[in-house]
C-alpha cells in the first residue's frame, strides 16, 4: 500500500471515539445488538492495527451486512420509518469501520459521521443536544485534520484546536445562511416517528389515566400573553372533548362520527378584547393543540374543529408554535341540534343503576339546571370525598357507582367522569373536557410553563341560554388545585413527583436551585422562538422590518455582501497563515531574537550571517554573550544541519524556543 494513504494512529482513535459519540444520543431507541456492533467493530479494527487480525473477506462483509438487515427487520418488524432508517444507518457506520483500510474509507465514514450527527435533531431540537451535537462536529472534524497528518501518531492538542478553529470559523457563514437564506420547501419528506411513544393527553379516557400524568415533570407546552397573564384558576386549557363512553372509557368524536352538517363551527360572538397569546408545544405525536376557551388562530396549520378546539392536520413529530386569541366569555352553542343533544345525553345501557337513580333523585329536587349542577357540586363538598394521585382500582363494570358508593377518592378525571354521568342521567347533555389547568409562572420571562402534572379533566354542561359552561367539580373537592396547583393539592399526602426524587420541582424552595431551573427555562423559550421557530414567515417579517421592505434583487444584494463580509476575514486570516508558513519555525524564533537585539541597539545589516552579527552582539552585550553565542548555535544547527534526526531537530528548536522566550525579559542581563 501506498503509505500516504496508509490512515495514522492518531486520526484511527479519532475515529473509534467518533463511533461511540455519535451512537450515544440514539443508544436508547436502538436495539441492544446494535450497540454491540459497535463494540464488535472497534474491537475487530483495534485488533487489524495491531496486526492480530485481518480485514474481512467480500463473504464476511456480505454476511454481516444480510445479518444486520435481517436483525433490524426483526426488531423494527420493518425496514420502512424513520427509526429503521437510523438503525439501517448507524450500523452501517459500525460495519464500515471494519473495512477501514485506506485513506479513501476514513473520507467515506467522517463525511458519513456529519450525516449522522444531523439525525440527531430529528428526534431532539433542545439546546443540551444542539452542544453535544456541535461537540461531535468538533470531534468528526479533528479525526478529518488527523487523517491529513500522516507523520502524527502520538496524541496531539492542536490537532483539536486547528479542528475548533476551523468549526468557530465557519459561525458567522452559519449566521448568515440562518437569517438570509430562503426558508425552501424539503425535496423529500421524512418518515413519521412510528416508534416513539406518545407523551400528554391522550384521546381517550380511563380512570387513572390522568393521574399517571400527575407524576410527569415534563413539561407540555409554554405560554407568553401579550398582556396582564389571567389568574391560575382561569387557566382552563381545552385539548380534547370526550363526548361517547364505551367499554368504560371517555373517547373523543371521530371526524366521520360526526354528521357532515355538524362538522362545522356554530357562529360565536366575541365581544370585549381578546386574549392574545403564544404557544410553544412539545412534541407528542398527536394532532390537537391547545388553547384557552373559544380560540381562533392565524397560523399556518392550525384549523378548529365543530367542538371549539384548535387541532393540527399532522402529528406534531417536532416543536409547534402558534399565536392565538382567546374570548373565555363567548356563550359556545347558544342552541343545540337535535343530534348533538342526542350525543351529549347518551350513556352505556344497564350500567351505573346506582349513580342513575341518585341523578334522578337529585332531578326530582332541583328547581333547573343550575340548580342540578350546584347540587351535584354541594354531595361533593360536604360528603367524605377525596382527592388523591394514588386512586384505588375500580372494576371494569359500574365504575362510576363504585367510586360515587365505595371508594370515594380519586383524581380529576374520576370526579368529571362522575359528574357528567350524573348530569346526563337527569337529562342535562355535559360533557368531559380534558386538557391542563394552571402552570408555573416564569418571573423571568414571563411565560406560564404548563408541565405534564398540569393535566386535568373537567365538564362542560349545557344551560339553556348560556350554552356551554365550565364546571369543575374538582374545585369542590379540592379548591387548592385550581387556585395553587397540583404541588400544594398534594402537600399533606406526599405524592407530588414521588416517583421522580431528583426532579428539579421538588427543590423549588432552595432559591438558587429554582433560579437556576428558571433562566434554564428562559433560555430554553429564547431558543424555541428564536431558532427553533424561525419559520418562513418571521424570516420574511424580520427581513421586511430591518430593510425597510424587502425585494428579490434587494434579498439577493443583502445575501452576497453578507457572504463577502463574512468570509472576507477569514479569506485574509489564510492568506495571512500561507505567508506566515513560508518561514519555518525556527527562523521565526530567530527573527525574534533579533528583534530583541534591536530594542537592546544591536541591529542586524542586511545580508548579515548569523555567526558574524553574534559575535558583533556578544561583543556589545558582553553580559548576554554566552546566550547570544547559545541561541545562535541552535539556529545554526537547525538551519543548515539538514541530515539531523527529527528527535535531535525537535529537541533543538524547544530548547531555542525557550532560550529566545528567557532572552526576552531584558538582554543585557539574561
Amino acid at each position: 500500500m501506498n503509505p500516504g494513504q496508509q490512515i495514522p494512529r492518531n486520526a484511527l482513535v479519532w475515529i473509534i471515539l467518533c463511533l461511540f459519540t455519535l451512537v450515544a444520543p440514539h443508544a436508547g431507541r436502538l436495539p441492544v445488538w446494535v450497540l454491540a456492533v459497535y463494540l464488535f467493530a472497534a474491537a475487530w479494527r483495534t485488533m487489524v492495527y495491531q496486526g492480530r487480525w485481518s480485514f474481512p473477506g467480500r463473504l464476511v462483509k456480505a454476511g454481516l451486512t444480510i445479518a444486520s438487515c435481517v436483525g433490524i427487520y426483526l426488531s423494527y418488524g420493518s425496514l420502512i420509518g424513520l427509526e429503521p432508517t437510523i438503525a439501517l444507518l448507524l450500523t452501517a457506520f459500525a460495519l464500515k469501520l471494519i473495512e477501514l483500510h485506506q485513506r479513501k474509507d476514513a473520507y467515506v465514514l467522517l463525511f458519513l459521521g456529519y450525516f449522522i450527527c444531523i439525525t440527531e435533531f430529528l428526534f431532539s431540537q433542545d439546546l443540551p443536544m444542539v452542544a453535544y451535537a456541535l461537540v461531535n462536529v468538533i470531534l468528526v472534524t479533528t479525526a478529518l485534520v488527523a487523517l491529513h497528518r500522516p507523520g502524527e501518531h502520538q496524541f496531539n492538542r492542536k490537532t483539536v484546536r486547528l479542528a475548533s478553529i476551523l468549526v468557530l470559523q465557519s459561525l458567522p457563514l452559519m449566521l448568515v445562511l440562518f437569517f438570509l437564506f430562503p426558508r425552501i420547501g424539503p425535496l423529500w419528506t421524512v418518515p413519521i416517528k412510528s416508534h416513539t411513544a406518545r407523551t400528554g393527553v391522550s384521546d381517550f379516557m380511563r380512570p387513572g389515566d390522568i393521574s399517571r400524568l400527575g407524576k410527569s415533570d415534563e413539561v407540555a407546552f409554554r405560554v407568553q400573553f401579550e398582556g396582564a397573564i389571567p389568574p391560575p384558576s382561569a387557566l382552563y386549557w381545552r385539548g380534547l372533548v370526550f363526548s361517547r363512553q364505551e367499554e368504560g372509557a371517555w373517547r373523543s368524536l371521530r371526524y366521520y362520527d360526526i354528521p357532515p352538517a355538524e362538522r362545522r363551527q356554530a357562529p360565536v360572538a366575541t365581544p370585549g378584547e381578546p386574549l392574545s397569546y403564544r404557544v410553544i408545544m412539545e412534541p407528542t405525536q398527536q394532532n390537537w393543540l391547545y388553547s384557552l376557551r373559544y380560540a381562533r388562530s392565524e397560523s399556518p396549520g392550525v384549523m378548529s374543529s365543530a367542538d371549539f378546539l384548535l387541532f393540527s392536520p399532522g402529528v406534531l413529530e417536532d416543536e409547534r408554535m402558534y399565536q392565538v386569541h382567546s374570548w373565555p366569555e363567548a356563550v359556545l352553542d347558544p342552541t343545540l341540534t337535535d343530534w348533538r343533544r342526542e350525543m351529549e345525553l347518551r350513556l352505556p345501557p344497564g350500567e351505573n343503576p346506582q349513580a342513575l337513580a341518585l341523578a334522578r333523585q337529585l332531578r326530582a329536587a332541583a328547581i333547573d339546571d343550575a340548580q342540578l349542577v350546584d347540587a351535584v357540586l354541594a354531595m361533593f363538598t360536604e360528603q367524605s370525598f377525596g382527592y388523591t394521585l394514588e386512586p384505588p382500582l375500580l372494576p371494569m363494570d359500574n365504575q362510576v357507582d363504585a367510586f360515587l358508593f365505595d371508594s370515594r377518592r380519586g383524581f380529576c378525571e374520576h370526579f368529571a367522569s362522575a359528574f357528567v354521568t350524573l348530569m346526563r342521567a337527569a337529562g342535562v347533555p355535559a360533557r368531559v373536557v380534558a386538557g391542563y389547568q394552571g402552570g408555573e409562572i416564569n418571573p423571568l420571562n414571563r411565560t406560564v410553563i404548563v408541565h405534564q402534572f398540569d393535566a386535568h379533566a373537567w365538564a362542560e354542561v349545557w344551560l339553556e341560554g348560556e350554552g356551554w359552561v365550565r364546571v369543575d367539580p374538582t374545585a369542590a373537592v379540592s379548591p387548592q388545585r385550581i387556585e395553587w396547583g397540583l404541588e400544594q393539592a398534594m402537600q399533606a399526602e406526599g405524592t407530588f413527583l414521588s416517583d421522580s426524587p431528583l426532579s428539579p420541582l421538588r427543590y423549588r424552595g432552595i432559591n438558587w436551585l429554582n433560579t437556576l431551573r428558571l433562566r434554564y427555562d428562559d433560555l430554553t423559550w429564547r431558543w424555541q422562538s428564536w431558532v427553533v421557530g424561525f419559520d418562513r414567515e418571521r424570516q420574511f417579517q424580520l427581513l421586511n422590518t430591518v430593510f425597510d421592505g424587502i425585494s428579490a434583487r434587494k434579498f439577493m444584494l443583502v445575501l452576497l455582501a453578507s457572504g463577502l463580509l463574512v468570509l472576507g476575514p477569514v479569506a485574509f486570516s489564510l492568506l495571512w497563515r500561507a505567508r506566515r508558513r513560508d518561514t519555518s519555525e525556527a527562523d521565526r524564533c530567530y527573527l525574534l531574537f533579533c528583534e530583541r537585539l534591536a530594542r537592546a541597539g544591536v541591529v542586524r545589516e542586511a545580508g548579515e550571517p548569523p555567526g558574524r552579527f553574534a559575535a558583533r552582539a556578544a561583543a556589545q552585550l558582553r553580559e548576554a554573550g554566552d546566550e547570544i553565542c547559545r541561541i545562535t548555535g541552535l539556529y545554526e544547527q537547525l538551519a543548515y544541519a539538514g541530515d539531523t534526526s527529527p528527535q535531535r531537530q525537535q529537541a533543538a528548536l524547544l530548547a531555542l524556543r525557550r532560550a529566545v522566550r528567557r532572552f526576552r525579559s531584558n538582554p543585557r542581563t539574561a
